[in-house]
């Protein structure tokens, strides 16, 4: 179906010089000088998208903009303005526009845009078909994991692949698997060939952080020696995925709006403007609307980024799934008794499933071979040692287990003690402290 834009602007040439340049690209366009006509225009023609500018003869534009959206709250607007500024941005986009673009408008930047506010549209129109199906309990078959997941879930991660040029927002509490599922989108999406690139925003400096994200030259600070590629460039047509986004330092934030507006950066130290044709899934455990209020975050960007939002629900709001979680989750030959199992039900899980397959992972070598019980959980104060006392003969001590268990996760990991004391659910300090007074050299 072609694409169809209406252009409301009352300088006439500008009118006609952007339905001139929509045209070139197969699409549908039209022009209005005032907000009368483009409300007459919109009803009987029924547009994709409609580019606005903001000051009109006989209405303002932000008027406009909610009318439009009061007669169809899924088309696409894009505002023009000879004086964007934050406010006016986040004025706007908190009445619906997709975009806000500064006057005079870079072609190449408007048509992203346009792009950008089609596939929006068409977003809203899936998303809104798939939760008329799920009221009417027509859900499809769910396959993220073994376990059952919210009808609705399921269905935007395939939504989200579906769409790979749409950013996507995932929000949850720590260890709910925002990195499993933003990995999940990228393996299947069209793009799963390409690299799946990943950066915590909150693990480096600013300066790093850039470094890491855009790259850098020769000599961009003291330590570069030599010029690097950044993760935007290593990704290619892949995806990237920026964990604790709202923790990006501020001085980053308007250069990753950039990549997200024009699909252009540059290295840290450069001059050339170079491409960028990645996806962004970005994740956040805190709401991302909180940091803006808090004048942590740009709100122009949250407005950018939250084309697509995926909330991951906490565990404890899940206790229904727990038992088919936690057999999805065992490692390979683990039995869970039944006692245990309960154990597990019981539990708040305040760490969510990142916490529940650890657990599951170290009592599986904790019971050594045998069905795990709950003392080899550690869910509870009387349940965090198995006596060594009464333990019976060829049962492994806590310390050989503890060990074993260390030597593992660190071969897992293959080395990196930052990971394995992830996997093991401990600080990397308190690792350090397990490896010298087990005096294991690993």
């Amino acid at each position: 179906m072609t694409l169809s834009v209406l252009v409301v602007d009352d300088e006439q040439t500008v009118r006609e010089t952007l339905v001139e340049f929509f045209e070139t690209f197969g699409y549908t366009a039209r022009g209005a000088g005032t907000a009368s006509q483009a409300r007459a225009m919109a009803a009987e023609h029924a547009p994709d998208v409609v580019v606005l500018d903001l000051r009109l003869p006989d209405a303002s534009g932000l008027l406009l903009l909610d009318a439009l959206r009061a007669d169809d709250a899924d088309i696409g607007v894009i505002v023009l303005s000879g004086f964007a500024d934050v406010p006016t941005t986040v004025g706007a986009m908190q009445r619906g526009a997709v975009d806000v673009l500064e006057k005079p408008v870079d072609l190449e930047a408007l048509a992203a845009a346009v792009s950008r506010a089609s596939e929006r549209g068409r977003l809203r129109q899936e998303l809104a078909l798939l939760r008329a199906r799920d009221r009417n309990g027509d859900s499809p078959d769910r396959s993220i994991t073994n376990a059952s997941l919210p009808p609705t879930f399921e269905q935007l991660v395939e939504l989200a692949a579906r769409n790979p040029d749409a950013p996507v927002l995932l929000q949850g509490e720590t260890g709910t698997g925002k990195g499993y599922v933003a990995r999940q989108i990228h393996d299947r999406s069209s793009r799963r060939n390409a690299p799946f690139v990943e950066i915590n925003c909150a693990s480096l400096t600013s300066t790093f952080f850039e470094s890491e994200l855009f790259g850098h030259e020769r000599g961009a600070f003291t330590d570069a020696r030599t010029a690097k590629r950044g993760l935007l460039e290593v990704a290619g047509d892949g995806t990237v995925f920026l964990d604790e986004i709202a923790e990006m330092p501020a001085e980053v934030q308007p250069k990753l709006l950039k990549v997200i507006e024009e699909h252009v950066f540059r290295r840290l130290g450069g001059t050339t403007s170079l491409r960028s044709s990645a996806r962004l899934v970005v994740a956040t455990n805190e709401p991302l609307a909180a940091a803006v209020e808090a004048k942590r975050f740009r709100a122009d960007l949250f407005y950018r980024l939250q084309v697509l939002t995926i909330m991951l629900p906490p565990l404890r709001d899940r206790r229904g799934e727990i038992a088919a979680l936690a057999s999805a989750l065992l490692p390979r030959g683990a039995t869970l008794s039944e006692a245990a199992m309960n154990a597990l039900l019981d539990y708040e899980w305040p760490g969510n499933i990142r916490e529940l397959r650890n657990t599951l992972w170290r009592a599986s070598i904790l019971s050594d071979g045998a069905a795990i019980q709950p003392g080899h959980l550690g869910l509870t104060a009387a349940a965090e040692s198995v006596s060594v006392a009464a333990a019976p003969a060829g049962v492994l001590t806590l310390e050989d287990a503890e060990r074993r268990a260390i030597d593992a996760a660190i071969r897992e990991c293959e080395g990196n003690r930052t990971k394995a004391a992830a996997l093991l659910g401990i600080a990397r300090s308190t690792l350090n402290q397990k490896l010298k007074r087990l005096n294991a050299s690993l």
